[in-house]
């Protein structure tokens, strides 16, 4: 999966998402052709948790609901890697794609660790009120690795606002 001559002790993790724009990972092989550095793309699954933590950041994980009794790794979304083949294949980087469990944030600070990384690439969530609320609750990827690893955040927006928009989406008649 990898092509290029970044250095491979060297990385920059990315993580990544189903459907998720092309620039989070076009901005990443920006960041790693100027650092000379491979890339590690990386998809969390929180609908999992990390059992068996591997030396090279990859993770044994069983799913929350205990009625599934599913061993083995998830597999990489089809669609993920193949975006990651559009992208990346002839992009001079090397790169590799691994699955994640458990609190996103957490897990790529994990990785970051692991593999030496120069910093952490992550896209921005879409604009709207329900990906608002979500990220209220459910916090911050980029702001939780902010403040919780030692590694630079590359925060990649998805739907930049204009100054005087409302980060938020309101609904007709809702105040701004």
């Amino acid at each position: 999966m990898s092509t290029g001559n970044g250095n491979p002790a060297t990385a920059i993790v990315v993580g990544v998402t189903p459907r998720q724009p092309d620039a989070v990972l076009l901005e990443a092989v920006s960041f790693a052709k100027a650092f000379d550095c491979r890339l590690v793309l990386a998809h969390v699954d929180a609908s999992r948790f990390v059992v068996v933590e591997n030396a090279d950041g990859t993770v044994t994980s069983l799913p929350f609901d205990a009625d599934l009794h599913d061993f083995d790794p998830e597999p990489a979304d089809p669609e993920m890697e193949a975006t990651a083949h559009r992208l990346l294949d002839d992009a001079g980087v090397p790169w590799e794609l691994t699955q994640l469990a458990g609190d996103p944030a957490r897990a790529l600070g994990r990785l970051a660790e692991s593999v030496s990384a120069r910093a952490v690439v992550v896209g921005t969530r879409e604009r709207g009120l329900r990906k608002g609320i979500l990220e209220f609750f459910n916090g911050s990827v980029a702001a939780a690795l902010a403040h919780r690893q030692a590694r630079p955040v590359i925060v990649v927006p998805l739907a930049p606002t204009a100054g005087d928009d409302p980060l938020w989406d309101a609904a007709p008649g809702e105040p701004r």
